[in-house]
């Protein structure tokens, strides 16, 4: 059974209710249809139902148990989503009317204010929007998790016919949000990483802090970021299984991780990778993805107090149907 395939059945186990704003996209309808088959979550869609299930039948998918939300006519319950996001978002500037017009013409944002009025468990968007569209208003109405440093973003990687990591599975992080962290983000990227992978894998989380350099085998200024951010990890979270910097080879490859770090718990049998910046890890992603065959989840977000996930641009419907069923299965764990 494929990871994803473990996932599916965690999520039918004890159904969610996930929102999709994206009803124009011809995948995410694609994608509901399958959802709603397979009985992985409870879906909740926004916009005009006529036209969704004009586009369902043009597609030829049956969308039959799906709840179609439009917030053009859905009377107190666009009452009650106001008020929301006007509290929560009046000392900023937000004005009743203002929240009313956002509602009405923003479904990401209504569907973030949707999970935030417990009427659905988790959101999945970015089909066609960008990450900056998706994460924008659950941070500003949802907020991050007690706790939480800084939000950022992974993805479960599940590569066929692979004897590293987690029988082939791995978090790769970040690959969708912070550009350039600092070594204390990095050190907090790795702590939420750690936990995601636990939740959402079941595995114990084995941590490599990824460079070109590994155990000061290179000297320069990136290196010093990620042995620094090593060191804060290691004192602010001790209970974590996390060594670096290593390079990719010793992070995975028993042979090499003997050669090069020899001593280290994690080199040779890492499955959660953090990337020093955004250009290494989006880039380290669709390598895997593309030439090695594998499955991609995400970006998933991690931190946000909520399950609210984004998608690629780029995401086909069975990836939909991939990061709904991980947001269910989140949404248990919250």
């Amino acid at each position: 059974m494929s990871y994803i395939d473990i996932i599916k059945e965690k999520a039918r186990a004890d159904k969610k209710t996930i929102v999709l704003p994206e009803t124009n996209d011809r995948r995410t309808l694609i994608a509901t249809a399958q959802i709603l088959k397979e009985g992985i979550a409870n879906i909740i869609m926004i916009g005009n139902e006529e036209k969704i299930m004009d586009g369902a039948r043009w597609l030829e998918v049956d969308l039959t148990g799906v709840k179609v939300v439009d917030p053009m006519n859905c009377g107190d319950l666009l009452d009650k989503y106001v008020n929301i996001l006007y509290e929560t978002r009046k000392h900023k500037g937000m004005t009743p009317e203002k929240a009313r017009e956002t509602l009405v013409n923003d479904y990401l944002t209504f569907g973030v204010v949707m999970v935030k009025a417990n009427d659905a468990d988790g959101m999945v968007a970015g089909a066609c929007h960008a990450t900056a569209d998706t994460l924008r208003p659950a941070l500003q109405i949802l907020k991050t998790a007690p706790g939480t440093k800084l939000v950022s973003g992974f993805f479960l990687m599940d590569v066929p016919n692979c004897e590293y990591g987690e029988n082939g599975t791995f978090l790769f992080a970040d690959c969708g949000l912070n550009q350039d962290p600092t070594s204390e983000e990095l050190a907090a990227i790795a702590d939420t990483s750690a936990k995601s992978f636990k939740t959402l894998v079941g595995a114990k989380p084995i941590v490599a802090m990824l460079s070109h350099s590994t155990m000061g085998s290179a000297k320069h200024a990136l290196v010093d970021k990620v042995s620094k951010a090593v060191e804060i990890a290691k004192n602010e979270y001790p209970g974590l299984m996390l060594d670096g910097e290593l390079q990719l080879d010793a992070a995975l490859v028993p042979s090499v991780a003997k050669a090069k770090a020899p001593g280290s718990e994690v080199a040779g049998k890492a499955n959660v990778l953090i990337f020093p910046n955004l250009d290494c890890g989006n880039i380290g992603y669709k390598l895997v993805q593309r030439l090695a065959k594998a499955e991609a989840y995400g970006p998933m977000l991690q931190g946000i107090a909520k399950p609210v996930n984004d998608l690629s641009r780029g995401c086909s419907w069975e990836d939909i149907v991939g990061v709904v069923a991980l947001t269910a299965v989140q949404a248990q764990m919250m």
